[in-house]
């Protein structure tokens, strides 16, 4: 592992940091889980910065960018694609859709219909869309990040376990502080522009990518860590006030985000702070709490670093 790759991701979260003020934790989440080469969803509010960080992050990363605004009407057509007939060669042809991009920002998933959302999931989990048969390779690397609202707001659909299971992580913005809403207010908004030239420092293009994802499958986790994780997911899985565990899917990507997290940090190895720091972000929205549970995944995963010790006694 080396120091340059570590400050470039310094870099980067310095530079989204200038157009997302006051969210520098949320911002590391959000490079772990793509350097993890995972899926993430972002659920908050309107208006919070959501796509903001979307957009950031494809021009910290290099990575061409499409969007989509998801509506009630819209057909898994319009984001994969269609064959239209050719007159002049007499056969169809596929036009691509905007899910042909390396980083897929998925406008407030959850204002479409099941159907819809369903094809978006099914191509994230298969990185090809097959029309007509033929199969169709999606860009290297491939992400999306997809926005959703809170469900009680009014036109959502909401997405089921089965597909918020294909996120690798989930991440809330929230209200910015004082301070970043103050230094917002002064700069009229100018905080909210991304510029390509204010991300040349972070030298994070396609080659440095891929070194440091290979570089991340190299950290060091240890037989006892690797124990602690599982004592995390076993206890999901018995303990009452759980509907629905963590699935084996959950138990990888919180290897793999532990992994991520101790490389930022500029080690080779994994602690258990590490997996304790992406534990809500990865498992919040994989596990689903009893009826006699006050609170949701998110409030039930945060309290598994005081009912599992690191150490069993």
């Amino acid at each position: 592992m080396t120091v340059s790759n570590t400050d470039r991701i310094d870099g980067a979260v310095a530079a989204i940091s200038q157009v997302l003020l006051g969210k520098e934790h949320e911002i590391r989440l959000a490079l772990c889980c793509l350097l993890s080469g995972g899926h993430l969803l972002l659920e908050d509010l309107p208006g919070v910065g959501k796509t903001t960080l979307a957009r950031a992050l494809a021009t910290a990363l290099s990575l061409d960018l499409g969007r989509v605004q998801f509506t009630a009407d819209l057909l898994p057509s319009d984001i994969l694609g269609v064959s239209i007939f050719s007159r002049e060669t007499e056969a169809f042809v596929f036009k691509k859709g905007p899910v042909f991009h390396q980083l897929l920002l998925a406008d407030e998933i959850n204002r479409a219909t099941p159907r819809t959302q369903s094809a978006l999931l099914e191509v994230m989990a298969e990185a090809q869309v097959t029309i007509d048969g033929v199969s169709h390779p999606l860009p290297e690397p491939f992400f999306v990040v997809a926005t959703q609202n809170p469900q009680q707001q009014l036109g959502t659909y909401p997405l089921p376990e089965s597909q918020l299971d294909r996120f690798f992580m989930r991440l809330s913005l929230g209200y910015p502080d004082e301070k970043a809403e103050r230094d917002l207010l002064l700069s009229s908004g100018a905080g909210t522009a991304v510029s390509e030239t204010e991300f040349v420092s972070t030298n994070l293009n396609h080659e440095a990518f891929r070194t440091i994802q290979a570089e991340i499958a190299d950290v060091a986790v240890s037989d006892s860590l690797l124990s602690y994780l599982q004592r995390l997911v076993s206890f999901t899985r018995a303990n009452p006030d759980y509907a629905v565990g963590v699935s084996p899917r959950g138990s990888l990507a919180l290897l793999a985000a532990t992994r991520t997290w101790a490389y930022m940090q500029g080690r080779g190895y994994a602690l258990p702070d590490d997996m304790q720091a992406v534990l809500v972000s990865v498992l919040g929205h994989r596990v689903v709490p009893s009826l006699d549970f006050a609170g949701d995944g998110r409030d039930l995963v945060a309290q598994l670093t005081q009912r599992v010790d690191v150490i069993p006694g």
